[in-house]
């Protein structure tokens, strides 16, 4: 999703262009469905509404998006503003405090977990033996979208390295080091959220 939204797309999209802009809504509706969805609750009319809000407020504000600060920049500059909307709805359902408050300790640490992904292999954490589908769906929803992404082509899809690499136009050896630090991201991640959840059940 990154490479399409440059510098060049930036301007196109500023100048009122309807395909950069329209590129943007279908390059977003899917990653931005699955990080809100769980953020709201399992609401899925509340869902829609982040999404919906989030983009238009992405594009209020596009003149402060910035093209290539990192892998995801779009991804996290969309998911920035999404949490905003997110806070609100929680709070007008009347659930705020306790998701707001579960949340803001995920991102912090999950913060942290990403950065350090591509400074060197994390420690192994042992992982909770019931690993529900909604806990496994959780957890990929929160996963930037290329390590997302390289997960589903092997695991749920079922495709070989040499089939991804050829899709990506990539290495089989770059495409083998994407799929262990996104088992990595996974693991972390997980962790990070059966731990959360415990504190927040506590």
């Amino acid at each position: 999703m990154t490479r399409a939204f440059d510098g060049d797309w930036r301007r196109r999209a500023l100048a009122g262009d309807e395909v950069a802009v329209r590129q943007l809504a279908d390059a977003a509706l899917g990653p931005l469905w699955s990080f809100c969805l769980y953020r709201v609750g399992g609401d899925r009319h509340g869902c829609e509404e982040v999404v919906q809000e989030t983009l238009l407020r992405a594009l209020r504000e596009l003149a402060n998006y910035e093209p290539a600060r990192s892998e995801d920049c779009i991804h996290g500059w969309l998911t920035g503003l999404a949490r905003n909307e997110i806070r609100k709805h929680n709070r007008r359902a009347a659930r705020g405090v306790s998701l707001d408050a579960l949340w803001e300790r995920m991102d912090a640490e999950l913060l942290d977990v990403y950065r350090s992904l591509d400074q060197g292999p994390l420690s192994d954490a042992v992982l909770e033996r019931e690993e529900t589908r909604t806990m496994v769906n959780a957890t990929m929803s929160q996963l930037p979208p290329h390590y997302r992404e390289a997960l589903e082509s092997k695991y749920m899809r079922g495709r070989t390295v040499r089939d991804i690499a050829a899709a990506l136009g990539s290495t089989e050896k770059a495409v083998e080091s994407q799929l262990t630090r996104a088992r990595q991201a996974f693991k972390a991640t997980f962790t990070a959220l059966a731990r959360q959840l415990r504190v927040d059940a506590g």
